[in-house]
């Protein structure tokens, strides 16, 4: 993806705008690391990984993530994890504070072997050849091993979130990440968890926080079955709600701070009136404090929604008839 409208280093600036670039290259040439920060805080320089920075005005695409990694994986490296599924083009994979803390590289040596540098996160791994795919010339995890390594070795939430996001680029089922779980993995350490994880994962969610509303939701007896981004009808086209009983007329809808702006928030609070005075339609909106924790927040909040629309239901649904 690449940014328009926005200022962009010139030909003249002292780091290169036409490939990636570390950060140590950039200081050996002369430039301060707080010009480089302050450049990154402005857009002008991006920051994908840990010791890792290009112009913004190039496009995100997978030559130039491959062209990232190169600069700091080594060739007998395997990439893992996070990375692994960033590289397979999951969108909104990487960590969740990738926005305030760059992430580190998820690589390890093999056999059982371990980089120790500043920019990478390793440690032993177990692999066999057939869950090793190289991308041009990049030996990385294939998308089935990363969603099972995801779903083992991340914490809950974020195991599900990841999970979801890989099932947007899957060559794989859920029926492939079940029969990893009860044969590959049977008795490794938090396959449980990517048991209990797989039947409730959806590649319709669009965002880790509306993940986690939605694991909550699930967790928390009592709730009616939800539909992720459920299409309804609207003025000019259709709208999509997060996550809808429409039997009820009722949808819980994430709104996360990286990815809702003013104009976004407005467009929602525009449509979500619509809805409510032309269809009869009652919202819960949920925001990061909400689903923080334990969720015990967003699972109060949305038992009481659903009594309060069950009560209603009758008479909102007499009003828009």
């Amino acid at each position: 993806m690449k940014r328009t409208g926005v200022p962009l280093l010139g030909a003249s600036a002292p780091v290169p705008i036409d490939r990636p670039f570390t950060t140590s290259s950039a200081r050996a040439q002369g430039v301060d690391p707080r010009r480089l920060r302050a450049w990154v805080r402005s857009g002008l320089l991006i920051n994908p990984i840990h010791g890792v920075l290009y112009a913004a005005q190039l496009t995100d695409c997978l030559p130039l993530r491959i062209e990232c990694l190169r600069l700091v994986v080594p060739a007998d490296a395997v990439v893992t994890d996070r990375t692994a599924a960033w590289l397979h083009g999951a969108p909104m994979v990487l960590d969740p504070s990738a926005h305030v803390r760059t992430p580190r590289v998820d690589l390890f040596l093999l056999p059982g072997g371990r980089i120790r540098r500043g920019v990478v996160r390793s440690g032993p791994r177990e692999l066999f050849a057939g869950e090793i795919e190289e991308i041009d010339g990049l030996r990385v995890t294939t998308p089935l091993r990363t969603v099972c390594d995801l779903g083992m070795k991340l914490p809950r939430k974020q195991a599900f979130a990841a999970m979801c996001s890989m099932l947007k680029v899957a060559d794989f089922t859920l029926d492939d990440i079940r029969q990893q779980a009860d044969g590959r993995f049977k008795g490794h350490r938090w396959v449980r968890q990517l048991r209990a994880l797989t039947p409730l994962c959806d590649p319709r969610f669009e965002s880790p926080g509306e993940c986690v509303l939605a694991l909550i939701w699930h967790d928390t007896p009592g709730l009616p079955t939800f539909e992720p981004q459920f299409v309804v009808a609207g003025p000019h086209g259709f709208f999509r709600l997060d996550l809808a009983v429409p039997g009820l007329l009722y949808a819980a809808e994430y709104d996360g701070a990286d990815f809702h702006g003013p104009e976004q928030l407005a467009a929602d609070r525009a449509r979500r009136e619509w809805l409510d005075t032309n269809g009869g339609w009652v919202f819960g909106v949920f925001v990061a404090a909400d689903v923080r924790g334990s969720g015990q927040v967003a699972s109060d909040r949305l038992l009481r929604d659903i009594v309060e629309v069950r009560r209603t239901f009758a008479a909102r649904r007499r009003v828009v008839r």
